[in-house]
């Protein structure tokens, strides 16, 4: 698939008001209601391939939405997945607040959950999801990871931003402060905790998906030391074999594959296609262990839901005895849901 659709350089304007689904042969643009936030209704467009096959989803750069429905007659030519591409809340077609990492990526677990339905005849396997998606897509692709640790088989993250507190200072020109600072609700010095919750980097332990990064070396809008980070902190945290990280040399100016080669693009298509051929079985946590909690935590066997996106916990569970434990640097309540109930709980305050 082509990766210019993640340079964002348009910035899109002009809120859609009208909701109406659009269908062709191979492409479809579908409308579908949050279940996190009853009422707001999210767009996807859904890419068709030509024999059933597997799922991958993915988001759009930081300043963009989806593309707009096409009538596709034919197949899209190289792609071989049922693409499930997410046009997140508060952008063009979708309605809500975006708000960075926060429910934003729960739009993504919604599509899919209505593809899997209503796509039905094009999936080999529903139990098997992918994610790729790059700039600010990428960020979401570290995050929805940490958040959502044995939903999808493989991951793709290409120029990603694994630390928004970081991002944030880097931005001298201000393009990306200015929904920063409205998306989350104030600067990192302001709101420290909030920035980390929605940062990959600050989930990297949850890791049990294999990731492929990419980056270009001297990418000035997303710079490399944020895939090279989340790799060497996925190392110290015993994750590296779950990682594969491939920095271009010489590649990025202000357009994120800025001097990269035909070759050096075609080896990431190919590298990322790889990570999905060699994961082709679903992940399962351990019965027991720790999770870090950035606002929420997904498992498809329980969740843990905090009282705030902007707070960060961690968790010590135990599947066997259905014991959990929840410790936050501040005062928090929490919500658990296992085995079929739903409890309200406050967690340990550690400081």
């Amino acid at each position: 698939m082509p990766y210019e659709q993640y340079e964002d350089k348009i910035r899109p304007t002009g809120r859609k008001s009208t909701k109406e689904p659009r269908y062709s042969p191979y492409c479809d643009f579908v409308y579908y209601e949050s279940t996190r936030t009853p009422g707001v209704m999210l767009a996807a467009r859904i890419v068709k391939p030509s024999r059933p096959s597997y799922i991958v989803a993915g988001t759009h750069g930081w300043h963009m939405s989806i593309p707009k429905f096409e009538n596709m007659m034919q197949p899209e030519p190289g792609n071989d997945y049922l693409r499930v591409e997410v046009d997140m809340r508060g952008r063009i077609f979708s309605d809500g607040a975006a708000d960075c990492n926060g429910w934003e990526l729960y739009d993504v677990i919604d599509a899919v959950e209505y593809a899997r339905k209503a796509y039905a005849d094009y999936i080999v396997d529903p139990d098997i999801v992918y994610f790729e998606a790059g700039s600010g897509g990428g960020g979401n692709a570290m995050a929805i990871v940490g958040k959502f640790p044995d939903y999808f088989a493989a991951c793709t993250a290409l120029c990603g931003i694994s630390d928004y507190a970081l991002w944030y200072e880097q931005d001298v020109t201000g393009e990306f402060r200015d929904e920063l600072d409205v998306w989350i609700g104030g600067s990192p010095a302001d709101m420290p905790t909030a920035y980390r919750s929605r940062s990959g980097l600050e989930l990297v332990g949850n890791l049990l998906t294999p990731m492929y990064l990419a980056h270009g070396e001297t990418d000035i809008r997303v710079p490399s030391v944020h895939s090279r980070r989340y790799a060497n902190r996925a190392a110290e945290a015993g994750k590296s074999a779950l990682v594969r990280y491939d920095e271009l040399p010489g590649v990025g100016t202000r357009d994120h594959w800025g001097h990269a080669t035909e070759a050096m693009m075609e080896r990431v298509r190919r590298e990322s296609e790889r990570n999905r051929l060699d994961h082709r079985t679903p992940v399962r946590i351990p019965g027991e262990g720790t999770f870090k909690v950035g606002g929420y935590l997904f498992t498809k066997h329980f969740s843990v839901v905090l009282d705030s996106l902007d707070k960060v916990a961690d968790l010590r569970y135990d599947l066997a005895s259905g014991t959990f434990d929840v410790f936050c640097e501040t005062e928090c309540v929490y919500t658990l849901s296992f085995g079929g109930e739903t409890q309200v709980r406050r967690a340990t305050v550690v400081r």
